[in-house]
């Protein structure tokens, strides 16, 4: 059975990059964590985020060893950590776009 990566960039992120995309299951972590293994919750694409550990509400997310945002709702260790479960610190335009799409949600395609 081929083991499944993720990356940590930074000692004190909370989330890394998933390096290969997973199904819900055990994930190696490597990088700046000591190698661990963590359980996916969900399928998650290469180059997405998971969580190392339990992030509550408005908690700081971490990466690179910067805050990148902040929890809107509790997000547990190995689930997919995106535009819905965090609000950008940089582009406040991101709560509008779909998770899996990335598409707009805040405009309308009908002619007027």
């Amino acid at each position: 059975m081929r083991i499944l990566r993720c990356y940590q960039v930074d000692a004190r992120d909370n989330v890394a990059t998933l390096i290969d995309s997973t199904p819900p299951g055990p994930v190696e972590c490597l990088g700046q964590a000591t190698p661990t293994r963590l359980k996916s919750l969900e399928p998650i694409s290469r180059g997405h985020k998971i969580a190392l550990r339990d992030i509550s509400t408005n908690e700081a997310v971490i990466k690179f060893g910067v805050r990148i945002g902040r929890a809107t709702r509790p997000i547990k260790v190995g689930e997919w950590v995106h535009l819905h479960n965090i609000a950008s610190d940089f582009d406040q335009r991101s709560a509008t776009l779909d998770p899996r799409s990335g598409v707009p949600t805040d405009t309308s395609s009908a002619y007027v």
